[in-house]
């Protein structure tokens, strides 16, 4: 009841369109939505209005809507990685993000498990999705945020070096690459190790601000 009257005091004010069967729809599917996700009815309701927001007469929030709110929200500033959130999120791959995908991604995003964050995580460092993190996508990944020295010859080296050092670290079954399973060994030794190749989850502040705005309470 109090989400539905958020939202005719904003139809009221020209904030959003919303005729009578869009605001029922929103609130059925805010009910089915929410049952697997860390989201109450409430604050599905909430943030499915904001997508609502974000959308736009499509329906769907694009890739530079959501790279957008990454930036100004979750203080997210890489471009490689902020891509690679969207399309963990973007499930189908169709380059936008409809009602599920935002809500079902922002549940493990923002609440997500040690578990569901490492899954996620993983997901976004398989940069071809073949179910390991090779040699090859660490070196892309390291060399991308490497900041090369005015001192250096080969620059390249030195990442070379650190990916072999970040391999021997986390890769138990000696076989040159990460699996899951690796990842999760891991990262259950050295929490630190969950974005050991590039910025893919919010700081703890920036999830209690963007939860407030969103549902008045963290």
């Amino acid at each position: 009841a109090e989400t539905d009257t958020l939202i005719s005091e904003m139809v009221e004010r020209g904030e959003i369109t919303l005729n009578a069967i869009e605001r029922k729809d929103l609130l059925k599917c805010a009910e089915q939505l929410h049952k697997n996700t860390h989201f109450s009815k409430e604050e599905t309701e909430r943030l499915l209005f904001k997508h609502r927001l974000m959308a736009g007469s499509n329906r769907k929030i694009d890739r530079t809507t959501f790279r957008d709110l990454l930036h100004q929200s979750f203080e997210m500033n890489d471009d490689f990685f902020m891509d690679r959130v969207f399309r963990a999120f973007d499930k189908n791959s169709d380059g936008y993000l409809c009602q599920s995908e935002w809500i079902e991604g922002l549940s493990v995003f923002l609440r997500g498990t040690l578990e569901e964050k490492m899954t996620f995580c993983f997901h976004i460092y398989d940069l071809n999705s073949d179910g390991y993190i090779s040699r090859e996508e660490v070196f892309q990944m390291f060399k991308g945020a490497m900041v090369k020295q005015p001192t250096e010859e080969d620059p390249e080296e030195g990442t070379k070096d650190l990916v072999e050092i970040t391999l021997k670290k986390m890769d138990y079954d000696h076989d040159g690459r990460l699996s899951l399973d690796d990842y999760k060994k891991a990262v259950g030794c050295e929490r630190l190790l969950i974005e050991a190749f590039g910025p893919c989850l919010p700081k703890r502040k920036a999830v209690e601000v963007f939860c407030n705005s969103v549902f008045g309470h963290s």
